[in-house]
């Protein structure tokens, strides 16, 4: 049979199948100025969230050493706005019913201020270099994740650290508050201790979550910053990064060991949220849209691409 002419012949299938079950792409009696409408209303799908998480965390892996480094520690030190914060509000606002939600408020400021500063935070580096090695699965692509949580977690730690030498030497000058800071990080390490690494998946979890959910909300980003991160405080999820800032505050006022701290609370920490994250959250995302990506794209490997047959 003679290929059919003419413009019906390039109509997508999927366009097609569409008027055959009473469901157009766009109904035909919509204005232009009712279409523009419809468009901005569209969100992208789980394959462009896919494509803009992925370009992400190429530009992450490909970042300069020296430039991941300064990167992470300045959110190391900046994270550290959540246990100050919450140390403003438990000894400056007076004891009530709505204070665990003002403690997951302030614990959501730090968070905000290192996601919305494009900061190099370790848990979100779980799912943002993952989904190219999950692309294209490599060695070398491998070692490219590998160097990145390495650099990426030391800076946050020096970071962090340092965060702890400013509430331990008291340079906010506000004792009052400092020491609130202490107790509330002790209350806090002693609760993640009981099990970090199963309280650290869920946190990578719902970092990642974050992460996926960020490209479709523009202009609301603090939102569901503070919504995801204040639900985390308030469910007593292990944060590795702003638990580490809790264990050095413990540690610098002798309430715990550097043995006890790392292998109690801040190694398992880690793991579960690279599991939470970087395993559980980062593979289920990409497998969705294994069908739907082009199988010929290669990243970090000298390889021919070929393209996929696409429908017409």
């Amino acid at each position: 049979m003679a290929e059919q002419e003419g413009p019906d012949r390039d109509k997508p299938q999927g366009v097609d199948a569409a008027r055959e079950s009473g469901h157009d792409i766009v109904r035909e009696d919509l204005d232009d100025h009712e279409r523009e409408i419809v468009s901005s209303h569209e969100v992208a799908s789980a394959r462009l969230v896919h494509e803009i998480i992925r370009q992400r965390g190429i530009d992450e892996l490909e970042r300069p050493a020296s430039a991941l480094l300064w990167s992470a520690i300045a959110a190391g030190f900046v994270i550290g706005l959540s246990p100050f914060a919450i140390g403003i509000f438990t000894s400056e606002v007076a004891d009530g019913p709505w204070m665990p939600l003002l403690m997951a408020l302030g614990y959501a400021i730090g968070f905000i201020a290192v996601i919305s500063g494009r900061l190099q935070l370790f848990t979100e580096s779980t799912i943002t270099a993952v989904i190219p090695l999950a692309t294209t699965p490599c060695w070398r692509n491998f070692h490219r994740t590998l160097r990145l949580w390495a650099i990426v977690l030391a800076g946050n730690m020096v970071g962090t650290f340092a965060f702890a030498l400013f509430v331990h030497f008291n340079l906010a000058g506000q004792p009052e508050i400092g020491r609130q800071i202490q107790q509330n990080s002790l209350d806090a390490i002693t609760l993640y201790m009981a099990a970090p690494f199963l309280k650290g998946i869920p946190a990578g979890f719902m970092l990642a979550a974050l992460v996926w959910a960020m490209p479709n909300l523009e202009r609301q980003e603090i939102f569901i910053i503070a919504a995801i991160t204040g639900l985390m405080h308030l469910g007593g999820v292990a944060h590795s990064i702003v638990g580490s800032a809790e264990l050095w505050i413990t540690m610098l006022d002798g309430n715990i060991g550097l043995a006890q701290g790392l292998s109690g609370f801040l190694v398992p920490a880690v793991l579960g949220n690279v599991v939470g994250g970087g395993v559980l959250f980062a593979l289920l995302a990409h497998a969705q849209v294994v069908p739907e990506l082009d199988t010929g794209y290669v990243y970090g490997e000298e390889r021919p691409r070929t393209r996929r047959n696409r429908r017409r």
